[in-house]
């Protein structure tokens, strides 16, 4: 099993294979709108529009299990990212990230990647997962982890 061998739903409807990202350095991220990391999606852009060129991708899963502050639909979050945020970088369909709904894709992220203690939930919103070009976890950042506190962890996958 490889992060390549998950297929996910874009936020328009349509559905991707992950393996179409093969070769790049990825960021995976959980987010959402209300939540008051949202500024984080500022320094997401910025790292989609600096390195994207060089093989990043940032990818943005939002979920609403965080206290309600992703109660839109999939339309509402796209144009609220958007407006508020000018965000570029793809974004899928709302997912549930913990429990026994949980997307397999973050099943597979939390099992192979553990948190602090080596917890599996993801705690809150804007937990980020790097991976690099080979398909390999190597990083799992918390929500306090601002984007560009892991930008030179980045800079040296590429």
């Amino acid at each position: 099993m490889s992060i390549y061998d998950f297929e996910v739903e874009t936020i328009q409807g349509k559905r991707e294979k992950l393996a179409d990202y093969e070769g790049k350095v990825l960021l995976i991220v959980n987010t959402a709108t209300k939540c008051g990391f949202a500024p984080q999606f500022q320094g997401l852009q910025r790292l989609h529009e600096t390195y994207a060129d060089k093989g990043l991708a940032v990818l943005g899963f939002p979920s609403n299990q965080f206290a309600n502050q992703e109660p839109g639909d999939n339309s509402d979050i796209l144009q609220a990212c958007q407006i508020n945020h000018g965000v570029t970088f793809p974004l899928f369909a709302k997912i549930d990230v913990n429990g026994p709904e949980a997307h397999p894709l973050y099943r597979y992220l939390t099992k192979e990647a553990p948190g602090f203690l080596g917890s599996k939930a993801i705690k809150w919103n804007f937990t980020k997962f790097l991976i690099d070009r080979q398909g390999r976890i190597v990083g799992r950042f918390p929500p306090t982890a601002k984007p560009e506190q892991i930008e030179s962890r980045i800079q040296k996958l590429l």
